[in-house]
């Protein structure tokens, strides 16, 4: 009688926790399919889902938990498309990559994707490191560590010498000669090869730099650095194992070489000219514009040490003009997803973007979009991610004010649900 009575007792458990649904009654609800704010919204949250949307404040069953949001915007939770989860800037910081062991990298990377998190970045993708944010990915998706859910490049994929060389600034003598296996290429064979070794190494996507970059040991930050026929291999290799590819770009020919061959969007696109416009928007390529990266490190240059003597100019002369560029793409019809390239800055300012990208013109709730239905649009995941509907996963943040009113707003996030579950409730 007492196995019987044992046995009951779990299935009533088992039946509660199964039929259990989390109800958030919503003061306002973005919608980003409409591109509208809707007042007193109900999401019925039933696992890690989104079982449904209703008008009004739905009544509550028995056993179901009532998260009140009543004086909070609620949206989809928000996707960042650049950042770097392995490190963080900071004066004098070139050394670390001689000090750094993959090690000491993964604990520092910890606190970067619970900060990301706790700020509403419920998705990032990681768009390039040493290989420890592909074990950071898997640790968040295993519920080991508190993190975003991660879509990642592993490492990204250079020419010799280029922005993403992982040697450049070594003692000639400690430089070698790395490969495709390091994510260095020359010529079409080479690019198969390292392609293949991101897929070996387990990345979600292919991260190339098309040109030269500001960070890196290297005198130029905007040259071309692939040949089109180079990006060409990488894209039809990419296709070949399903991933997308991001193209690093500065430059305006190393642009339109990288949208000519192929690539899904374009990082930081600094020096964007109207030819490049338009063959953007021909091909449909996205622009991830990283205003906040381009303020702060024009910023930081001016402090003097804080990079290297090779580095400073560049920051100097690049920084300050992302944020026009976006602007005329924005306004020409190019395609935007939101992307801060946080790492370059301190993460948990990946919001100051919003503050920026309004700056230049474009309407807060567009800029929600390209942080919600955009992104998920360029990751392959809208089936999943991006707005609050029905079937999809339930990633839901509110933030305290009114964003419509004060972009200040989505700088102030008081909840955040990844997945079904609640991780910051304020």
């Amino acid at each position: 009688m007492r196995k019987v009575l044992l046995s009951f007792v779990a299935m009533a458990a088992a039946f509660t926790a199964f039929s259990q649904k989390t109800i958030l009654h919503c003061g306002q609800l973005v919608d980003v399919r409409s591109g509208k704010m809707l007042s007193n919204m109900t999401i019925v949250v039933e696992g890690n889902k989104i079982a449904d949307v209703q008008p009004g404040f739905l009544k509550a069953g028995a056993t179901d938990k009532v998260i009140d949001l009543k004086n909070r915007t609620v949206m989809p939770g928000l996707i960042d498309m650049h950042v770097h989860l392995e490190g963080e800037t900071k004066k004098g910081g070139a050394i670390d990559r001689f000090v750094n062991n993959p090690s000491d990298i993964a604990f520092e990377s910890l606190k970067y994707a619970n900060v990301t998190l706790m700020t509403g970045f419920t998705t990032v993708r990681d768009l390039g490191g040493s290989g420890v944010n592909i074990s950071l990915r898997n640790a968040i998706a295993r519920g080991q560590v508190v993190g975003p859910r991660i879509f990642t490049a592993g490492k990204s994929i250079a020419t010799t010498g280029g922005h993403a060389d992982p040697t450049n600034g070594y003692r000639r003598d400690l430089q070698g000669d790395p490969g495709p296996k390091e994510g260095v290429i020359n010529g079409e064979e080479d690019a198969y090869k390292a392609v293949r070794q991101r897929y070996k190494d387990g990345s979600d996507l292919i991260k190339i730099t098309a040109t030269g970059g500001v960070l890196s040991q290297a005198k130029d930050g905007a040259n071309a650095q692939f040949t089109e026929e180079e990006v060409k291999a990488i894209v039809a290799a990419a296709k070949d194992y399903g991933y997308k590819v991001a193209a690093h770009a500065h430059g305006a020919e190393g642009i339109k070489r990288a949208v000519r061959g192929g690539v899904n969007s374009i990082e930081h696109g600094t020096f964007l000219d109207d030819e490049g416009i338009e063959l953007m928007k021909k091909y449909g390529t996205y622009l991830v514009p990283t205003i906040t990266a381009g303020k702060s490190t024009a910023d930081s240059a001016k402090i003097p040490g804080y990079y290297t003597d090779i580095v400073t100019p560049k920051a100097l002369a690049t920084g300050p003009k992302i944020q026009a560029t976006f602007a005329k793409a924005y306004k020409a019809g190019v395609k935007i997803a939101f992307g801060t390239d946080a790492g370059v800055f301190a993460h948990g300012k990946n919001w100051l973007e919003f503050v920026y990208m309004t700056e230049a013109g474009m309407p807060i709730l567009e800029a929600i979009q390209s942080a919600t239905l955009s992104a998920a649009d360029l990751l392959g995941a809208t089936e999943t991610l991006g707005s609050i509907e029905k079937g999809k996963l339930a990633d839901i943040i509110a933030v305290e004010g009114d964003p419509v009113k004060d972009v200040q707003s989505m700088g102030k996030v008081r909840f955040v649900m990844k997945d079904g579950k609640v991780f910051k409730q304020e």
